[in-house]
């Protein structure tokens, strides 16, 4: 799309913050963090919403959700089990649409780690 900024941080008209890039995908920092860790991941390929996907973004999709734990580890707010307790962790958030606080339309997961970063909002 000739006006989403994704599309253009991914041709590297914009730069980025880079953590990742693969054929499909490129993760960077969010420039307004909600907390300690928070990245993107952003597929190379335009899709407006997550509602816009279809069966044929099936393995797109999985490829999202298998890189953020992953890059989550990689930048200190992993999960483990220690001592039988849970430690560490991360969220990832998808926003859909105006009601859901989507304001770049173009499909992006939000991963947020660190201490409670639910606690601020993501409007």
């Amino acid at each position: 799309m000739d006006n989403c900024i994704f599309c253009k941080i991914a041709a590297k008209q914009i730069p980025s913050k880079l953590i990742h890039e693969d054929e499909d995908l490129l993760a960077f920092h969010d420039i307004n963090p909600a907390a300690p860790v928070h990245f993107l991941i952003v597929p190379k390929k335009h899709i407006a919403t997550l509602a816009d996907c279809t069966t044929d973004d099936q393995a797109l999709l999985g490829k999202m959700f298998l890189l953020a734990p992953k890059l989550a580890q990689q930048l200190g707010c992993g999960f483990s089990m220690e001592n039988g307790q849970p430690t560490g962790g991360f969220k990832t958030l998808f926003n859909v649409g105006p009601n859901g606080g989507q304001e770049v339309y173009h499909l992006h997961m939000h991963v947020l780690g660190g201490p409670r970063p639910w606690n601020r909002s993501m409007a």
